[in-house]
């Protein structure tokens, strides 16, 4: 069956992957060491995703479970450090994405994403506005590995599960789409994907 579509997942894929500069920051920011910082925020990261609390809830919430009262200040610049270490696309995946673009066939992108970062950063980065459909874990209520999630995005690009194609940089997401019959493959690098698409007779 014939691809109609391909999908990215956003963090780690069309952006680079939050670097340690990032988490040391906010670390710093918060008066906490690093490595404490990086596991409340990754163990409780879901509900920021799921669109549960807002990114002041976010980080007031896991500041507080470690003794650390955050004001309003502090909550903001914690928010805007966060929001830019997720900003930055990588250049090789929108060559790829522009050139998919180009043959004509239907893009998407399927990300857990908070909704701070939607509504400070999203119009700003031109990659969004190449995409047909945008799935985001705020919006929907649901977060990756859910399968709802990528039948949501099944949904909005009117395609079946074998005519999609789905990048991510998580097993356990890839994982979960192929369950459902998509071509899923693991995130190395675009030219890596750019083969594997070829593969499927996509050009790009």
């Amino acid at each position: 069956m014939d691809i109609k579509a391909v999908a990215f997942d956003y963090g780690g894929v069309i952006s680079f992957f939050q670097d340690n500069n990032a988490m040391n920051d906010m670390a710093v920011l918060a008066g906490i060491e690093c490595s404490l910082m990086k596991k409340i925020y990754w163990d409780n990261r879901s509900i920021y995703d799921q669109g549960l609390v807002d990114g002041a809830g976010f980080f007031k919430s896991i500041l507080a479970d470690v003794g650390i009262f955050a004001d309003h200040d502090l909550l903001e610049r914690l928010i805007v450090r966060d929001i830019e270490s997720w900003s930055h696309v990588n250049p090789a995946t929108e060559a790829l994405v522009l050139a998919l673009k180009a043959s004509g066939i239907k893009l998407g992108i399927l990300s857990n994403m908070v909704q701070d970062f939607l509504d400070r950063i999203q119009n700003t980065l031109p990659v969004f506005s190449l995409m047909d459909t945008n799935v985001f874990s705020c919006e929907v209520g649901r977060i990756k590995p859910d399968k709802k999630i990528y039948e949501i995005l099944l949904s909005q690009l009117n395609c079946k599960a074998e005519e999609l194609v789905y990048f991510d940089d998580l097993e356990l997401n890839v994982n979960a789409a192929s369950a459902l019959g998509i071509h899923a493959f693991l995130w190395n690098n675009a030219e890596e994907a750019r083969n594997e698409l070829n593969l499927l007779c996509v050009s790009c």
